[in-house]
């Protein structure tokens, strides 16, 4: 389904994918379709697509399948695999849940050209970290820790 306005919104804050052209697409129970229109700033040296551009957009697909119903989930680990140069204008990566845990998911994301080409893979595994207020607690104790 077509992410709502609260949704879109909320990602919005996600500024290094937004900011790199990145938007949601569709929405669903741990699943999300997000693209990106490639241009010039996306291309490395060689004229290719760069690799963190692959895994830019797998990441913010990522975060929306993982979060969009209930914020809280982090990425633990990411492997992506590159195997073919994107052709064409666009790059569209959707992440699906494959295990929903009581405190850790573990997601595989592709990301496809505008023809249909799988670019690259990534596999993802997610960890629910404590409610924001608590977490934002947690946080500064550590800066607390670390300044000292």
């Amino acid at each position: 389904m077509k992410p709502s306005k609260e949704t879109i919104e909320l990602f919005r804050n996600d500024r290094f994918a937004t900011e790199n052209g990145a938007v949601i697409e569709e929405v669903d129970d741990h699943y999300a379709k997000c693209s990106l229109e490639i241009g010039e700033r996306h291309r490395n040296a060689m004229g290719a697509v760069m690799g963190g551009v692959y895994f830019t957009l797998a990441d913010f697909a990522l975060a929306v399948a993982s979060n969009w119903q209930k914020m809280g989930s982090v990425s633990l680990n990411s492997e992506i695999t590159y195997l073919t140069a994107a052709k064409g204008k666009r790059l569209i990566a959707e992440a699906s849940c494959v295990k929903n845990g009581k405190t850790t998911g573990y997601y595989r994301i592709d990301v496809k050209d505008e023809l249909g080409n799988l670019a690259a893979a990534v596999t993802a595994t997610t960890f629910r970290v404590a409610k924001q207020a608590d977490r934002k607690n947690h946080l500064c104790d550590i800066t607390t820790s670390e300044g000292k």
